[in-house]
Protein backbone atom coordinates (compact mmCIF):
# COMPACT_ATOMS: atom_id res chain seq x y z
CA UNK A 1 0.00 0.00 0.00
CA UNK A 2 1.16 3.49 -0.58
CA UNK A 3 2.48 5.52 1.72
CA UNK A 4 2.79 9.37 2.19
CA UNK A 5 6.55 8.82 1.66
CA UNK A 6 6.11 7.06 -1.17
CA UNK A 7 4.60 10.65 -2.31
CA UNK A 8 6.44 13.19 -0.51
CA UNK A 9 9.93 12.02 -1.25
CA UNK A 10 9.95 12.34 -4.96
CA UNK A 11 8.39 15.32 -4.92
CA UNK A 12 11.21 16.53 -2.47
CA UNK A 13 13.36 15.59 -4.75
CA UNK A 14 12.55 17.29 -8.07
CA UNK A 15 12.15 20.37 -5.73
CA UNK A 16 15.57 19.98 -4.17
CA UNK A 17 16.48 19.65 -7.85
CA UNK A 18 15.13 22.68 -9.06
CA UNK A 19 16.61 24.59 -6.62
CA UNK A 20 20.17 23.69 -6.98
CA UNK A 21 19.75 24.05 -10.67
CA UNK A 22 18.28 27.58 -10.35
CA UNK A 23 21.16 28.32 -8.26
CA UNK A 24 23.78 26.90 -10.25
CA UNK A 25 22.37 27.88 -13.19
CA UNK A 26 22.42 31.93 -11.62
CA UNK A 27 25.80 31.78 -10.80
CA UNK A 28 26.90 30.49 -14.07
CA UNK A 29 25.18 32.93 -15.54
CA UNK A 30 26.99 35.39 -13.24
CA UNK A 31 30.49 34.07 -13.98
CA UNK A 32 29.99 34.19 -17.53
CA UNK A 33 29.65 37.70 -17.51
CA UNK A 34 32.25 38.61 -15.20
CA UNK A 35 35.01 36.03 -17.48
CA UNK A 36 33.24 37.44 -20.83
CA UNK A 37 34.56 41.24 -19.27
CA UNK A 38 37.84 39.47 -18.40
CA UNK A 39 38.76 37.44 -21.52
CA UNK A 40 37.66 40.30 -24.11
CA UNK A 41 39.84 42.77 -21.91
CA UNK A 42 42.76 40.70 -22.32
CA UNK A 43 42.04 40.28 -26.18
CA UNK A 44 42.11 44.26 -26.31
CA UNK A 45 44.86 44.49 -23.79
CA UNK A 46 42.72 45.99 -20.76
CA UNK A 47 42.48 45.60 -17.39
CA UNK A 48 38.51 44.28 -17.10
CA UNK A 49 36.68 44.60 -13.60
CA UNK A 50 39.66 43.81 -10.70
CA UNK A 51 38.27 46.93 -8.20
CA UNK A 52 35.53 44.70 -6.87
CA UNK A 53 36.74 42.15 -4.81
CA UNK A 54 40.09 39.67 -5.77
CA UNK A 55 40.49 39.83 -9.74
CA UNK A 56 36.36 41.62 -9.63
CA UNK A 57 35.39 38.00 -8.26
CA UNK A 58 32.17 40.01 -6.96
CA UNK A 59 32.03 42.66 -9.64
CA UNK A 60 28.82 40.44 -10.48
CA UNK A 61 27.29 40.59 -7.21
CA UNK A 62 27.54 44.36 -7.59
CA UNK A 63 26.00 44.21 -11.27
CA UNK A 64 22.80 42.55 -9.82
CA UNK A 65 22.29 45.15 -6.69
CA UNK A 66 22.65 47.72 -9.17
CA UNK A 67 20.12 46.21 -11.64
CA UNK A 68 17.50 45.69 -8.75
CA UNK A 69 18.06 49.59 -7.33
CA UNK A 70 18.41 51.19 -10.22
CA UNK A 71 15.58 53.46 -11.36
CA UNK A 72 12.76 51.82 -13.97
CA UNK A 73 11.71 54.26 -16.29
CA UNK A 74 7.97 53.55 -18.07
CA UNK A 75 7.98 55.08 -21.70
CA UNK A 76 4.34 56.71 -21.81
CA UNK A 77 3.31 55.10 -24.96
CA UNK A 78 4.12 51.90 -24.88
CA UNK A 79 1.91 49.08 -24.57
CA UNK A 80 1.93 48.17 -20.89
CA UNK A 81 0.56 44.54 -21.22
CA UNK A 82 2.81 43.53 -23.50
CA UNK A 83 5.84 45.98 -22.35
CA UNK A 84 5.90 43.74 -18.93
CA UNK A 85 5.05 40.76 -20.24
CA UNK A 86 7.75 40.60 -22.88
CA UNK A 87 10.80 40.05 -20.41
CA UNK A 88 8.94 37.90 -18.27
CA UNK A 89 8.80 35.31 -21.30
CA UNK A 90 11.95 35.43 -22.44
CA UNK A 91 13.45 35.02 -18.82
CA UNK A 92 11.03 31.63 -18.29
CA UNK A 93 11.56 30.06 -21.82
CA UNK A 94 15.64 30.44 -21.33
CA UNK A 95 15.19 28.73 -17.95
CA UNK A 96 12.51 26.38 -18.62
CA UNK A 97 14.76 24.15 -21.37
CA UNK A 98 17.52 23.64 -18.92
CA UNK A 99 14.97 21.45 -17.40
CA UNK A 100 15.19 18.39 -19.27
CA UNK A 101 19.51 18.85 -19.21
CA UNK A 102 21.50 15.63 -17.97
CA UNK A 103 24.03 16.97 -16.16
CA UNK A 104 25.88 13.65 -15.62
CA UNK A 105 25.69 9.86 -14.99
CA UNK A 106 22.05 8.89 -12.56
CA UNK A 107 23.89 6.83 -9.28
CA UNK A 108 21.92 5.07 -6.34
CA UNK A 109 21.69 6.59 -2.92
CA UNK A 110 19.90 4.31 -0.29
CA UNK A 111 18.45 2.26 -2.99
CA UNK A 112 17.10 4.96 -5.22
CA UNK A 113 18.47 5.92 -8.56
CA UNK A 114 18.83 9.75 -8.50
CA UNK A 115 19.47 11.16 -12.15
CA UNK A 116 21.40 14.34 -12.88
CA UNK A 117 18.64 16.54 -13.91
CA UNK A 118 15.36 17.87 -12.96
CA UNK A 119 13.40 15.10 -15.87
CA UNK A 120 14.36 12.87 -18.29
CA UNK A 121 12.04 12.94 -21.53
CA UNK A 122 12.62 10.56 -24.08
CA UNK A 123 12.00 13.30 -26.34
CA UNK A 124 14.40 15.94 -24.52
CA UNK A 125 15.57 17.36 -28.09
CA UNK A 126 12.55 18.00 -29.29
CA UNK A 127 11.58 19.54 -25.75
CA UNK A 128 14.89 21.41 -26.03
CA UNK A 129 14.08 22.69 -29.59
CA UNK A 130 10.57 23.63 -28.78
CA UNK A 131 11.25 25.50 -25.96
CA UNK A 132 14.25 27.98 -27.45
CA UNK A 133 12.82 28.27 -30.87
CA UNK A 134 9.85 30.37 -28.82
CA UNK A 135 11.82 32.75 -27.01
CA UNK A 136 11.51 34.88 -30.09
CA UNK A 137 8.48 36.15 -29.22
CA UNK A 138 9.51 37.72 -26.27
CA UNK A 139 11.73 39.40 -28.20
CA UNK A 140 9.28 40.61 -30.89
CA UNK A 141 6.74 41.23 -28.83
CA UNK A 142 9.30 44.06 -26.26
CA UNK A 143 10.21 45.45 -29.80
CA UNK A 144 6.39 45.99 -30.69
CA UNK A 145 5.53 46.95 -27.03
CA UNK A 146 8.02 49.93 -27.29
CA UNK A 147 6.22 51.63 -29.47
CA UNK A 148 9.62 52.95 -30.86
CA UNK A 149 10.91 52.20 -34.47
CA UNK A 150 14.48 51.36 -32.88
CA UNK A 151 13.26 48.50 -31.06
CA UNK A 152 10.64 47.75 -33.34
CA UNK A 153 13.25 47.69 -36.19
CA UNK A 154 15.30 45.32 -33.19
CA UNK A 155 12.29 42.77 -32.97
CA UNK A 156 11.94 42.36 -36.74
CA UNK A 157 15.62 41.51 -37.20
CA UNK A 158 15.48 39.00 -34.27
CA UNK A 159 12.62 37.73 -35.77
CA UNK A 160 13.73 36.81 -39.22
CA UNK A 161 16.96 35.47 -37.86
CA UNK A 162 15.81 33.70 -35.43
CA UNK A 163 13.78 31.69 -37.92
CA UNK A 164 15.96 31.68 -40.32
CA UNK A 165 18.73 29.97 -38.72
CA UNK A 166 15.87 27.75 -36.65
CA UNK A 167 16.35 25.75 -40.17
CA UNK A 168 20.21 25.20 -40.03
CA UNK A 169 19.91 24.16 -36.57
CA UNK A 170 17.66 21.54 -36.99
CA UNK A 171 19.28 20.35 -39.77
CA UNK A 172 22.44 20.66 -37.61
CA UNK A 173 20.52 18.03 -35.08
CA UNK A 174 18.89 15.69 -37.59
CA UNK A 175 22.29 14.04 -38.60
CA UNK A 176 23.11 13.24 -34.74
CA UNK A 177 19.25 11.62 -34.77
CA UNK A 178 20.03 9.39 -37.66
CA UNK A 179 22.87 8.16 -36.18
CA UNK A 180 22.10 7.71 -32.05
CA UNK A 181 18.34 6.52 -33.65
CA UNK A 182 16.77 8.55 -30.46
CA UNK A 183 15.15 12.12 -29.46
CA UNK A 184 16.45 11.50 -25.38
CA UNK A 185 19.68 13.27 -24.54
CA UNK A 186 20.93 10.38 -22.44
CA UNK A 187 20.70 7.46 -25.47
CA UNK A 188 22.34 10.07 -27.58
CA UNK A 189 25.24 10.43 -25.29
CA UNK A 190 25.34 6.83 -24.33
CA UNK A 191 25.65 5.81 -28.39
CA UNK A 192 28.88 8.10 -27.69
CA UNK A 193 30.81 5.95 -25.86
CA UNK A 194 32.65 4.35 -28.44
CA UNK A 195 32.70 7.64 -30.79
CA UNK A 196 31.89 11.14 -30.13
CA UNK A 197 29.56 12.45 -32.67
CA UNK A 198 32.32 15.49 -33.84
CA UNK A 199 34.05 12.42 -35.61
CA UNK A 200 31.19 11.17 -37.31
CA UNK A 201 28.75 14.87 -37.88
CA UNK A 202 31.79 17.28 -37.96
CA UNK A 203 30.10 19.44 -41.22
CA UNK A 204 26.92 19.44 -38.51
CA UNK A 205 28.85 20.73 -35.31
CA UNK A 206 30.01 23.81 -37.48
CA UNK A 207 26.14 24.12 -38.87
CA UNK A 208 24.98 23.80 -35.21
CA UNK A 209 27.84 25.99 -33.49
CA UNK A 210 27.08 28.96 -36.13
CA UNK A 211 23.45 28.81 -36.01
CA UNK A 212 23.56 28.48 -31.88
CA UNK A 213 25.68 31.97 -32.19
CA UNK A 214 23.07 33.27 -34.21
CA UNK A 215 20.36 32.19 -32.49
CA UNK A 216 21.71 33.87 -29.16
CA UNK A 217 22.27 37.13 -30.56
CA UNK A 218 25.98 36.68 -30.39
CA UNK A 219 28.72 38.74 -31.80
CA UNK A 220 29.15 38.52 -35.08
CA UNK A 221 24.84 38.12 -35.51
CA UNK A 222 23.72 40.69 -33.37
CA UNK A 223 22.13 42.80 -35.10
CA UNK A 224 19.13 42.73 -33.08
CA UNK A 225 20.66 44.87 -30.88
CA UNK A 226 23.80 46.79 -33.19
CA UNK A 227 23.99 49.76 -30.77
CA UNK A 228 25.57 51.15 -34.10
CA UNK A 229 22.63 51.43 -35.88
CA UNK A 230 19.65 50.79 -33.33
CA UNK A 231 20.92 52.46 -29.99
CA UNK A 232 20.32 48.69 -28.21
CA UNK A 233 17.49 47.04 -30.40
CA UNK A 234 14.71 45.40 -29.11
CA UNK A 235 15.73 46.19 -25.08
CA UNK A 236 16.22 49.88 -25.62
CA UNK A 237 12.96 51.34 -23.89
CA UNK A 238 13.66 48.86 -20.52
CA UNK A 239 15.68 49.71 -17.83
CA UNK A 240 16.48 48.19 -14.10
CA UNK A 241 15.35 44.58 -13.67
CA UNK A 242 13.03 44.20 -16.68
CA UNK A 243 16.73 44.76 -18.77
CA UNK A 244 18.33 42.48 -16.44
CA UNK A 245 15.90 39.77 -17.00
CA UNK A 246 16.98 40.26 -21.32
CA UNK A 247 20.24 39.95 -20.46
CA UNK A 248 19.48 36.96 -18.03
CA UNK A 249 17.63 35.12 -20.62
CA UNK A 250 20.25 36.00 -23.03
CA UNK A 251 23.46 33.98 -21.44
CA UNK A 252 21.40 31.64 -20.13
CA UNK A 253 20.28 30.66 -23.59
CA UNK A 254 24.18 30.33 -24.05
CA UNK A 255 24.74 28.23 -21.45
CA UNK A 256 21.05 25.97 -22.98
CA UNK A 257 23.26 25.57 -26.30
CA UNK A 258 26.87 24.98 -24.88
CA UNK A 259 25.02 22.42 -22.46
CA UNK A 260 23.27 20.48 -25.84
CA UNK A 261 26.41 20.84 -28.02
CA UNK A 262 28.18 19.09 -25.38
CA UNK A 263 25.63 16.43 -25.36
CA UNK A 264 25.29 16.04 -29.12
CA UNK A 265 28.89 16.41 -30.38
CA UNK A 266 31.53 15.79 -27.47
CA UNK A 267 30.25 12.38 -25.30
CA UNK A 268 28.23 14.87 -22.62
CA UNK A 269 29.81 13.58 -19.58
CA UNK A 270 31.65 11.05 -21.13
CA UNK A 271 35.27 10.89 -20.15
CA UNK A 272 37.92 9.11 -18.23
CA UNK A 273 37.84 7.37 -14.93
CA UNK A 274 40.35 6.72 -12.01
CA UNK A 275 40.31 7.39 -8.45
CA UNK A 276 38.04 6.04 -5.64
CA UNK A 277 34.18 5.76 -5.93
CA UNK A 278 33.41 8.85 -5.01
CA UNK A 279 35.50 10.66 -7.26
CA UNK A 280 34.94 8.28 -9.93
CA UNK A 281 31.08 9.65 -9.26
CA UNK A 282 31.60 12.89 -9.48
CA UNK A 283 33.80 12.71 -12.62
CA UNK A 284 31.12 12.59 -15.10
CA UNK A 285 29.65 16.08 -14.02
CA UNK A 286 33.22 17.78 -13.95
CA UNK A 287 34.17 17.01 -17.85
CA UNK A 288 30.24 17.62 -18.23
CA UNK A 289 30.82 21.25 -16.76
CA UNK A 290 34.64 21.01 -18.18
CA UNK A 291 33.49 20.80 -21.82
CA UNK A 292 30.82 23.52 -21.34
CA UNK A 293 32.96 25.77 -20.31
CA UNK A 294 35.17 25.36 -23.31
CA UNK A 295 31.76 26.38 -25.56
CA UNK A 296 31.44 29.51 -23.38
CA UNK A 297 35.57 30.33 -23.93
CA UNK A 298 34.75 30.02 -27.30
CA UNK A 299 31.57 32.23 -27.29
CA UNK A 300 33.57 35.05 -25.75
CA UNK A 301 36.76 34.45 -28.03
CA UNK A 302 34.09 34.81 -31.29
CA UNK A 303 33.15 37.95 -30.19
CA UNK A 304 36.70 39.45 -28.93
CA UNK A 305 38.09 38.41 -32.32
CA UNK A 306 35.09 39.21 -35.05
CA UNK A 307 33.14 41.75 -36.46
CA UNK A 308 29.50 42.00 -37.03
CA UNK A 309 27.89 41.27 -40.23
CA UNK A 310 25.77 43.68 -42.18
CA UNK A 311 22.34 42.64 -41.94
CA UNK A 312 22.24 41.29 -45.82
CA UNK A 313 24.99 39.83 -45.24
CA UNK A 314 23.65 37.28 -42.15
CA UNK A 315 20.60 36.57 -44.20
CA UNK A 316 22.24 35.50 -47.50
CA UNK A 317 24.86 33.55 -45.24
CA UNK A 318 21.93 31.40 -43.45
CA UNK A 319 20.06 31.01 -46.26
CA UNK A 320 22.39 30.43 -49.21
CA UNK A 321 25.12 28.72 -47.68
CA UNK A 322 23.91 26.88 -44.31
CA UNK A 323 20.80 26.28 -45.29
CA UNK A 324 22.18 23.85 -48.40
CA UNK A 325 25.12 22.79 -46.80
CA UNK A 326 22.17 21.37 -43.65
CA UNK A 327 20.37 19.53 -46.22
CA UNK A 328 23.32 18.10 -47.91
CA UNK A 329 24.85 16.72 -44.53
CA UNK A 330 21.31 15.24 -44.04
CA UNK A 331 21.42 13.60 -46.89
CA UNK A 332 24.75 11.97 -47.40
CA UNK A 333 24.10 10.90 -43.03
CA UNK A 334 20.92 9.36 -44.54
CA UNK A 335 22.67 7.47 -47.14
CA UNK A 336 25.36 6.13 -44.47
CA UNK A 337 22.60 4.95 -42.08
CA UNK A 338 20.50 3.33 -44.91
CA UNK A 339 23.75 1.88 -46.14
CA UNK A 340 24.77 0.54 -42.81
CA UNK A 341 21.29 -0.92 -42.10
CA UNK A 342 21.16 -3.20 -45.12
Amino acid sequence: MATHSDFLLPLLVILAKVAIVLVVLLTAIAYAVWLERKVVAHIQSRWGPYLVGPHGLLQPVADALKFLFKEDILPREVDRTVYYLAPFLAFTLAFASIAVIPFGESITIAGRTVAFEITDLNVGLLFVLAVTSLGVYGVALAGWSSNSKFPLFGGLRSSAQMISYELALGLAVVGVVLISGSLSLREIVEHQRGLWNIVTQPVGFLLYFTAAIAETNRTPFDLPEAESELVGGFHTEYSSFKFAMFFMAEYANIVTVSCLGTLLFFGGWLGPAFGPPLLRALLPTFWFCLKVFCFLFAYIWIRGTLPRFRYDQLMAFGWRFLFPVGLLNVLATSLVVAWRAS
